[in-house]
């Protein structure tokens, strides 16, 4: 019993020392409250604080020198200088109780530069072959190199061996994903073994390895010409064609953080039937979550898209239009895995976005239409290999109709600004 006595007395003295050391640090503070605007708990909540929301508390602040807390606890957080859609403060809330409020403290130090490091659970990458040179569409010796920008070289198709895995990779610690950054312009599926990060060790020894199982996963997804998982596609005289003709196409790494990763491509001059659109697609993920958020922009009065999932015999269709209450989403579970066990697929889009659900020969689609040249969906993969995961159809349906509401209820965000 006294042993148990002076442990607690130790743990509390502890905390105390670490609290007296975050108040001399960071002597400064502001306050946001955060509410689940819906009647179902929900899980790692992405929070942005946006510049605007942050001066209008804080005056000049100080992106270098922060910490977030909650009860008193720091935890993981970043601040996005490059990604204009979620520029600021970002963290993710674990858990919120049906309609709780939970009151976060933002703490930072106007001056000086004090940055706060975590363990990584995103990563954006991209790897690119240096040192060698290209014969015909084949790039024939070099290594590999991490860049955080890439214009295609027009020389590049697919199995060119010019870029690690094919493509750009993005991941958290439940999923990864990739795209081919070529003719191809497919998304494609990392299942994981584990949380910790990945991608750097995808393709290092030949393409073909990751299509069997790693110790760390495998790429558990078959593409072929279908629409993979999410990807950009349009629909002309009655067939599908994603990305695929273009005048130019670069990629580049906006973030690469603890908590939050995006990455932006730039298709110039894409040839869609008779008219040419210049795209700019924004993929992004966070900690704790499958889905990637995909942020379209398009040129030349694009009124509509589409987008889907790869056709499996062996997997169940799902569909569901939505509503006020939820996203609608297209969905396919079953034994579909390049691992022949269990693989989840879906797509999440605003009702108000979705033109029908079809098919094609390769594909199940969603048909959306563009609005102001803006579009943006979800998408996301549950693998039956994932530590803890989804481990059958009823389970993965019930989370796709989880997802499906928390995104037709955002969490209410107030900042205040401290009285001290």
């Amino acid at each position: 019993m006294l042993k148990k006595i002076l442990l607690v007395l130790m743990m509390f003295a502890t905390g105390n020392l670490l609290a007296q050391q975050l108040d001399t640090d960071f002597p400064k503070t502001f306050r946001v409250k955060i509410t689940n605007t819906q009647t179902d708990a929900r899980e790692n909540t992405l929070v942005v604080l946006s510049p605007e929301q942050i001066r209008n508390v804080a005056g000049q602040f100080n992106a270098k020198a922060f910490v977030v807390t909650d009860g008193g606890k720091e935890i993981p957080s970043q601040y996005n200088a490059h990604d204009k859609d979620n520029a600021g403060i970002v963290f993710v809330i674990e858990k919120l109780a049906p309609s709780e409020s939970r009151n976060i403290v933002v703490r930072y130090n106007p001056s000086g530069s004090n940055p706060r490091t975590y363990a990584k659970q995103t990563q954006a990458e991209l790897s690119r072959k240096t040192g060698g040179e290209w014969k015909g569409r084949e790039y024939i010796g070099g290594t590999f190199q991490n860049v955080d920008y890439l214009r295609v070289p027009p020389e590049h198709k697919d199995h060119s061996w010019f870029i690690r895995y094919e493509g750009p990779g993005w991941e958290s610690d439940k999923v990864g994903y990739r795209f081919y950054l070529d003719q191809r312009n497919a998304a494609d599926v990392f299942g994981k073994k584990t949380p910790e990060p990945v991608l750097q060790n995808v393709g290092l020894d030949g393409f073909d390895s990751y299509h069997n199982p790693q110790p760390w996963g495998m790429d558990v997804m078959k593409v072929g010409k279908s629409l993979g998982i999410g990807s950009i596609g349009a629909q002309v005289d009655g067939k599908t064609i994603r990305v695929e003709k273009t005048d130019s196409v670069s990629c580049r790494i906006i973030e690469n953080g603890a908590v939050y990763s995006s990455l932006l491509t730039n298709y110039s001059g894409w040839l869609v039937g008779t008219k040419k659109h210049d795209v700019q697609s924004r993929i992004s993920i966070h900690a704790g979550t499958r889905l990637t958020h995909q942020q379209l922009t398009l040129t030349n009065n694009a009124e509509t898209l589409v987008t889907g999932i790869v056709k499996d015999t062996n997997a169940k269709l799902f569909t569901d239009k939505g509503s006020a209450q939820q996203w609608a989403y297209l969905a396919t579970y079953g034994k579909q895995s390049l691992n022949s066990d269990e693989l989840g697929l879906a797509v999440l889009v605003k009702p108000l976005s979705l033109t029908a659900f079809v098919e094609d020969e390769f594909s199940h689609i969603a048909q959306l239409k563009v609005t102001q040249g803006k579009l943006d969906y979800y998408y996301l993969a549950a693998w039956i290999g994932e530590p803890g995961g989804i481990a059958d159809e009823k389970q993965f349906l019930d989370y796709v109709s989880r997802v499906a509401k928390e995104l037709a209820h955002p969490v209410k965000v107030v900042l205040t600004a401290d009285k001290k």
